[in-house]
């Protein structure tokens, strides 16, 4: 299967030839929310944490002797049914709420939101993004140019989660001229993820002949 690479001016700069295991996968609805869930999970901060009965100072005394008072016996002032006890079952920072996904599974998965967008027509494949200095009218520019293709005409105006631009190797350059868009995301192609992909709209992958065999790589690691 071949598709077309376009220039930052949004011309045909040629064609490239992408495998059917990455860009030609059936939806896969299953694993795709499996693994998506498994990373929100394994990326999750936890801050909430509530103190139990163990964690509660004081408490160390007796209330008031077991029997002959006529009221109910009770251990200790810091037992979560006292006011200023301990909490029961309440949020702990030292929860683990990671949940296990193989690296083939994730792959599978990433592979499998490629496709569906390939299909879709919201990949675009651009034969070079860079710049010699850090302009974000340039980048504006470019990105103005790449609207104007063919289902890709709120690429600069959607207001949020427009854009997941991969780059095939590190460029500071382009990364902070592109960092004044807050409906995008500039990262190395190698960093790319199944979050991010059902995140954002759009995909835009630089220098695919460079690019793209990061991404067939990931199966076989």
């Amino acid at each position: 299967m071949e598709t077309i690479i376009y220039n930052q001016k949004g011309k045909e700069a040629g064609k490239i030839s992408l495998q059917e295991s990455v860009f030609g996968l059936k939806w896969n609805a299953d694993l795709v929310h499996q693994v998506v869930v498994s990373m929100n999970s394994i990326a999750r901060t936890n801050v909430a944490h509530t103190k139990n009965r163990g964690d509660v100072s004081g408490g160390g005394k007796k209330p008031w002797q077991q029997k002959g008072t006529g009221r109910a016996r009770h251990g200790s002032t810091r037992s979560p049914i006292w006011v200023g006890g301990g909490v029961t079952h309440g949020p702990r920072n030292d929860k683990n709420f990671d949940k296990k996904v193989n690296k083939k599974m994730k792959a599978k998965a990433l592979y499998t939101i490629l496709s569906a967008k390939f299909k879709e027509g919201k990949i675009l494949f651009v034969d070079d993004i860079s710049m010699r200095a850090i302009k974000t009218k340039e980048a504006k520019n470019i990105l103005s140019s790449l609207s104007k293709l063919k289902s890709f005409n709120d690429l600069l105006s959607k207001k949020k989660n427009s854009a997941y631009i991969n780059l095939a190797s590190k460029d500071v350059t382009t990364e902070k001229s592109f960092s004044n868009f807050n409906n995008l995301v500039v990262d190395e192609i190698r960093n790319i993820n199944p979050v991010d992909l059902m995140k954002y709209k759009y995909v835009i992958i630089s220098n695919p002949v460079l690019g793209l065999p990061q991404i067939t790589e990931k199966l076989n690691k």
